[in-house]
């Protein structure tokens, strides 16, 4: 499998070259996409050894994820990993969704933070999680128990399927729409998610916006 790790960073100055770092243990093909950032993150990431791809406007998270697995696939990568560039995944987890990816046959793996503990997790961000994965099992039938991870190992094939269009952090619960109105084989693995930073990540507001988009989805199956 030619396998590509793709970063959607916006000014991760701090972390983005140790992530790098950490994940060249598991592939040499590493894509940042510099979601306009502000800071050196575009510089670090290019010193660090990654191929960089720019928005010169912060369009979010959404937007920096498509940009960068669209070029993967276009690339002619077989499998595509998708890590935080905040520090918040081990890219150890890495090796293990690759590994069960192909031993599975399975479409895409997805990190769960509820597999293991969520003691870590600030109690907003476990309740707003909790509240977003069942709506999506009820509505759109899939079982996946963290469907807000941005953390993935996708096929390209699989990633053409589900074609996401979400621009910020609704990409995440998009994605987990699909994979259950599309019928595609997933798995999740445990992993373990450090939170150096409580005020980063989906806001109440972005669970509000992220629900009322699920429910358009629906509207539109």
């Amino acid at each position: 499998m030619k396998v590509c790790i793709v970063i959607p960073a916006y000014n991760e100055a701090n972390t983005i070259s140790k992530i790098i770092d950490e994940a060249k243990k598991y592939s040499e093909n590493i894509i940042v996409v510099d979601d306009g950032s502000k800071d050196a993150t575009r510089k670090l990431a290019e010193e660090s050894g990654a191929f960089v791809l720019r928005h010169v406007v912060n369009l979010g998270v959404g937007s920096a994820t498509v940009t960068g697995n669209n070029y993967a696939v276009s690339r002619g990568f077989d499998v595509i990993v998708n890590l935080d560039s905040d520090g918040q995944h081990s890219a150890s987890a890495v090796a293990r969704g690759l590994e069960v990816l192909e031993g599975g046959g399975y479409d895409i793996v997805i990190g769960s933070r509820f597999l293991e503990s969520t003691k870590k997790m600030p109690a907003m961000l476990r309740l707003g999680n909790r509240f977003l994965t069942l709506t999506n099992r009820l509505i759109f039938g899939s079982n996946i128990t963290d469907t807000q991870s941005g953390f993935r190992v996708v096929t390209a094939d699989a990633w053409k399927k589900l074609a996401p269009v979400s621009m910020g952090y609704s990409i995440c619960s998009e994605i987990s729409a699909s994979i259950g109105t599309k019928r595609l084989k997933y798995a999740e693995i445990p992993i373990e998610t450090i939170y150096l930073d409580s005020f980063k990540g989906t806001t109440i507001f972005d669970g509000m916006r992220i629900f009322a988009s699920m429910l358009k989805w629906w509207f539109r199956k």
